[in-house]
């Protein structure tokens, strides 16, 4: 099982749903309102207006099978071609406990 974390821009979010739930097996997700914060160093007014800039985190637990595929689309859609607007990242899981069934090692 995996977990997608995903950060992107808020108006990126309705095309990104529309391509996951075209998926069969798309498991859900859960969205955030957040904010990120560009990376240190020497910040010109471009980089101070981009810090604490909104983004939008999404949250996905999904077979090991559908990950590679739910990341395609999401960066399919997210990209903007502007460098430190958005990223995602895949984390294994070693147990999660649904309310209806427990899946993992020891279920």
């Amino acid at each position: 099982m995996k977990e997608i974390r995903a950060v992107v821009r808020p108006n990126k979010l309705d095309r990104i749903n529309q391509v996951l739930r075209e998926m069969p097996d798309f498991p859900g997700m859960i969205v955030s309102r957040v904010e990120r914060s560009g990376p240190g160093g020497s910040a010109g007014i471009r980089q101070v207006l981009k810090d604490f800039s909104d983004k939008v985190l999404i949250q996905i637990l999904c077979d090991d099978e559908l990950a590679d595929d739910i990341v395609e689309r999401i960066v399919a859609e997210a990209t903007t071609g502007s460098p430190g607007l958005g990223m995602v990242w895949v984390t294994a899981v070693e147990r999660a406990v649904f309310f209806n069934k427990t899946v993992g090692p020891g279920a």
